[in-house]
């Protein structure tokens, strides 16, 4: 599963940004998103929040700390992703029993 969820957020993140010359399958799982690595900025970082909410329904929340780490890279989105949805998944079945 992980795999596919990285490959889906190269996509969506090549989607998202309209980034042309770039093919999902470079980027690389642990490079950097931000900085030396794709070279995204703050901007871009909103509406990959935007888009990650929309497919996966997990949220980031404004002054989280922890922003930087789960936006480091596909790696670090990947693990952020499934670890928001297992919880959500553990809640609802929380509440359906």
């Amino acid at each position: 599963m992980s795999d596919q969820l990285a490959a889906r957020i190269k996509e969506l993140i090549v989607e998202t940004l309209a980034l042309e010359d770039v093919d999902p399958t470079t980027i690389e799982t642990d490079a950097p998103l931000f900085g030396e690595g794709l070279g995204l900025d703050s901007i871009d970082a909103l509406e990959l929040a935007l888009a990650f909410h929309k497919e996966f329904g997990v949220r980031t929340h404004e002054n989280d700390e922890n922003n930087r780490e789960y936006y480091h890279s596909v790696g670090s989105l990947t693990k952020f992703i499934t670890e928001k949805q297992a919880a959500a998944k553990a809640t609802a079945e929380a509440t359906e029993g």
